[in-house]
């Protein structure tokens, strides 16, 4: 069995783009090779987390869960794909929200020992399982968004990188199939493919069969890139970037005009291969907490068609602008807001005026080595709440001294 190390520094080249560059090179160009969008620095199994995580703090969960947990009216519940490197079962809390037997591998043959859609010796697909649909556990504050929800794994990737758009293709096909009415795809390609490549038909064919399809921006954002990613830059996809605790967008994440929304990806708890939980970093884990979210939708709102539930979490989506913009597209996720708001199907995000052209459009937060903006904001308001209090103490001691003063004249 690969060591916990053996697996990061394999995952780690994956991630930098130099795990099968030759074959990349040599490879046909409707062929590329495709990367997780998370850092990979986790061990497992691990110890169980107590806390509530930040991503989950920020949502009040008795309002996200009042009419749904995942399941619909018929308690029948939505099934959600997570296209990765397979999902591990060992751990409690994903034991029961795994369907295993419509799932796939489709890395191994009959030859390998170790193969199944339960497979996962990278645990990435095993975090992004845990963020949509990881049930209730004692002693931890961690949970999925979509508690009641149903897990479709489907094993694409490895930590050798094995998985391709090709694969990938298959992949969403077989996910369909399965009767997903949500996909999650956390990883992405930069190489551009062919016009009507086989994940592009892949997308289109979830799409048409009307399946909400989530994918990951991509962690290129460091370096300036605001090149597209695919599948999340295809028409119809809502991509999601990563956001920090101060809703702003995180510095690794992937910005452009394909993005649709962004979601909580710094610092996120989840699920690990073998039980407990471990923190990791990027849009892999935003695009899930998104997916959960379609999941919960789908579930209160059935009739709702794949582009109506895409259009609602954008409409909801908190944002400075009132418009879209390259970095947040639409704003950071709200959950809650997304599941109260619903009066009525949305057919596209619709604002009350233009976009805010007169306001600065987000920057990307900097990784801080001090203070924050917002705990700067709160040490000023301290600040300022102190030198009130301190004026008004100064007034009221002047006017009971005029009062004592003028009462001692009074005095015969």
């Amino acid at each position: 069995m690969r060591t916990p190390a053996m697996i990061t520094a394999a995952l780690l080249t994956v991630l930098t783009g130099t795990a099968g560059a030759p074959a990349l090179a040599a490879a046909p160009a409707a062929l590329v090779t495709t990367a997780l969008d998370g850092s990979g620095e986790c061990t497992y199994p691990a110890k169980p987390i107590k806390g509530t995580p930040w991503a989950l703090q920020r949502v009040l969960l008795d309002q996200l869960w009042q009419d749904t947990r995942g399941r619909d009216r018929q308690g029948r519940p939505v099934r959600v794909a997570v296209v990765d490197t397979g999902v591990d079962v060992l751990n409690p809390q994903l034991k029961d929200a795994v369907d295993v037997k419509s799932g796939t591998d489709l890395l191994s043959d009959a030859k390998d020992a170790g193969k199944g859609p339960t497979v996962d010796p990278v645990g990435h697909g095993t975090k992004v399982a845990g963020i949509i649909a990881a049930r209730p556990a004692a002693g931890s504050g961690f949970v999925g968004i979509a508690p009641e929800s149903v897990i479709i794994p489907i094993r694409q990737n490895d930590e050798r990188g094995t998985g391709t758009s090709r694969t990938l293709a298959v992949g969403i096909k077989q996910a369909v199939d399965a009767g997903a009415r949500v996909i999650n795809i956390s990883q992405d390609t930069a190489t551009p493919l062919r016009p009507d490549s086989d994940l592009e038909r892949a997308v289109e064919d979830a799409l048409a069969h009307d399946v909400v399809v989530v994918a990951s921006a991509g962690n290129d954002g460091a370096d300036g890139s605001t090149k597209p990613t695919y599948p999340a830059a295809y028409p119809g996809v809502l991509a999601v970037g990563a956001s920090d605790r101060n809703n702003e967008r995180a510095p690794f994440s992937q910005s452009g005009d394909f993005i649709g929304v962004a979601a909580p990806g710094v610092d996120m708890v989840s699920t690990v291969p073998g039980g407990g939980h471990c923190v990791d970093h990027g849009t892999s884990f935003s695009a899930p907490y998104v997916a959960g979210v379609a999941a919960l939708i789908r579930a209160k709102h059935p009739d709702w068609k794949q582009h109506q539930v895409v259009a609602q979490i954008e409409q909801t989506a908190e944002r400075v602008a009132n418009g879209r913009d390259r970095y947040v597209g639409w704003g950071v996720v709200d959950p809650a807001r997304a599941l109260t708001e619903d009066e009525r199907a949305p057919e596209r995000v619709a604002v009350s005026r233009g976009p805010g052209h007169h306001l600065a459009a987000p920057q990307p937060a900097a990784l801080p080595l001090g203070e924050t903006p917002r705990e700067r904001q709160v040490r000023l308001a301290t600040y300022a709440l102190g030198g009130t209090a301190v004026l008004v103490a100064m007034v009221a001691g002047s006017a009971v001294v005029v009062r004592d003063r003028n009462r001692r004249r009074r005095l015969p």
